[in-house]
């Protein structure tokens, strides 16, 4: 399929339709009281019937809310809405009440699909007069998607949309301020489609793709990774939870995962803390392993012992942590923020390949990643042919292509500001290498600037403070300071000694003007629920720093 000739999601979906075996497995939830397979005829004939329904609701550019959890009626919504010729709001299911108000009425649907109870629990009071269509029987007056499945209805493909036209406005996970809407327009979103197929191409002559897919689909990353799931027409499973993941993984035996660095993070952690437990032989098979395989990554060659070793090591060590996995894993993709380069060599070494990649949901959102069997840890990869990458003067990534977006919906002023001639500003600052890989090297809001008027990365520190066991989340505070200070949240076991012994040996290894001079140890961790942590599990710094000013001041 040339995806540079398709005019739009719409189109993509069913032109694969028309190669695909309609009896091949397509979408299934592991929920255990949900768990049900569809087929591409089955999940065809629902976007044909719901697509149908939508357009005698809604006229043609009509803003359709969708809140739901990941499940197989997600796609089916997003295709059908934009097939009716609507245009898909997906939300988060875990935004605070005061972001659905402000999203309802900054958007304004005349439609909503909603999947059950329990999420329209969260917006109920803000939608009086809208029409529902809910997934579910819920508590107003609503038709389902049985009732609806049920009805007659007539097969239309829209034919009209074009490269150009919106297709989603995606909200902002909100760091700082309201959540921005975000428009994404059919050939962004192509584009990115375009660029991920032939970054996966190695990956998908090897075995039939099957995704296991966790990453909220309201989130433009996860969002753009089912039409490359249609495009691969790939296997999905919607894992059950975040808890459940590993479980979920033996079930579906992904191919391809996608995540956010805390995933990979609290992966290391754990994997981390079972091979500190390790002694004798194991212990030293596992140190061998890492050692070995860094080596490898790095593209160092062996001699005859090392291939040795790194045999056994293959059979005895990487192999059994695949299976665990599923026992098919091409690769985990990162993206979302920064991956530290200690998780991906370590994740890499033992046997599961990690690709860090960069985005942004005005990006539509990838624009490069590092690829199979080529991979640089400390870069994000080479930008996709799809867009162009430049540094600005003052070291700013700039970004140009159809995948930047269309800009904020309803906020011309904050459009102007960050898009100029085309080019889209980051925000984050990089650096290009010898070979064309794209380098993060900082974020240029989030730096602190201190007393004596030296730019320093937070998230720097507080990856490298996380890094440790006993160390669960981080905050670094010190804007107009002499001297940084931390916010740490602890594993249950830590005493303030050990996290004091830490932090100094950390310390070593920093800079005079990032070492962590005090701390103060707190209850309660960052969430999504207490506002701390944005769905994608972002600190969100204005909130932290209002909830402990005091706290922090007192260290000074």
């Amino acid at each position: 399929m040339d995806i540079s000739k398709l005019n739009s999601l719409v189109e993509l979906y069913f032109k694969q339709v028309e190669k695909i075996d309609k009896k091949k497995s397509f979408l299934t939830w592991l929920k255990p009281e949900k768990n049900i397979t569809y087929n591409w005829d089955e999940v065809t004939d629902k976007i044909y019937k719901l697509s149908y329904k939508i357009k005698s609701l809604i006229n043609k550019g009509d803003r359709v809310l969708l809140l739901s959890e990941n499940r197989p009626e997600w796609l089916i919504s997003d295709i059908a809405i934009m097939n009716s010729g609507g245009i898909t709001v997906p939300i988060f299911t875990t935004y605070a009440e005061k972001d659905y108000e402000y999203i309802l009425k900054d958007c304004s649907p005349s439609l909503i699909i909603v999947s059950n109870n329990k999420q329209l629990k969260k917006i109920k009071n803000f939608i009086t007069s809208i029409k529902v269509i809910s997934f579910e029987k819920i508590e107003i007056n609503s038709q389902t998607f049985d009732q609806i499945f049920n009805e007659t209805f007539e097969s239309e493909i829209n034919l009209d949309l074009q490269r150009n036209n919106l297709a989603c406005i995606i909200y902002t996970s909100g760091t700082s301020g309201n959540p921005k809407g975000v428009m994404l327009s059919h050939g962004g979103i192509l584009s990115n489609c375009e660029g991920a197929f032939e970054l996966l191409q190695p990956l998908i002559k090897k075995k039939d793709p099957t995704f296991l897919t966790w990453l909220p689909l309201s989130h433009s990353y996860e969002h753009t990774v089912q039409m490359i799931q249609i495009l691969l027409a790939a296997k999905v499973f919607y894992a059950e939870s975040l808890d459940k993941l590993i479980t979920n993984m033996g079930h579906a035996k992904p191919t391809i995962m996608t995540a956010v660095p805390r995933f990979y993070q609290n992966l290391y952690t754990k994997i981390n803390i079972n091979f500190e437990k390790q002694k004798g032989l194991k212990k030293m098979l596992i140190f061998l392993t890492l050692h070995l395989g860094k080596k490898l990554l790095n593209k160092k060659k062996f001699n005859f012992l090392e291939k040795i070793q790194n045999y056994i090591c293959e059979i005895l060590i990487r192999n059994k942590i695949r299976r665990q996995f599923g026992g098919r894993l091409q690769a985990f993709v990162s993206g979302g923020g920064a991956l530290d380069r200690n998780i991906g060599e370590f994740l890499n070494a033992i046997g599961l390949p990690t690709l860090q990649g960069y985005g942004l949901t005005e990006t539509s959102p990838v624009v490069s990643c590092n690829l199979p069997g080529l991979v640089k840890v400390d870069t994000v990869g080479p930008p996709f042919r799809t867009n162009k990458v430049k540094i600005a003067s003052d070291g700013e990534i700039l970004i140009k292509g159809e995948n930047v977006m269309l800009g904020y919906w309803n906020q011309k002023k904050s459009t102007e500001e960050v898009i100029d001639n085309g080019w889209l500003k980051t925000g984050d600052i990089g650096e290009i290498d010898n070979n064309g890989f794209l380098k993060i090297t900082d974020r240029k809001k989030d730096i602190i600037v201190n007393l004596g008027g030296d730019n320093i990365s937070p998230s720097k520190i507080e990856n490298i403070l996380c890094l440790s066991d006993q160390i669960k989340q981080a905050y670094i505070y010190g804007d107009k300071k002499n001297y940084l200070v931390a916010l740490i949240v602890v594993e249950t076991d830590a005493t303030k000694e050990m996290i004091s012994k830490i932090i100094e040996n950390i310390n070593k290894s920093l800079t005079l003007i990032e070492k962590v001079k005090k701390f103060v140890i707190i209850d309660k961790e960052f969430t999504i629920d207490n506002g701390m942590l944005t769905p994608t599990l972002k600190l969100k710094r204005k909130e932290i720093i209002k909830n402990y000013k005091h706290q922090l001041e007192k260290l000074y």
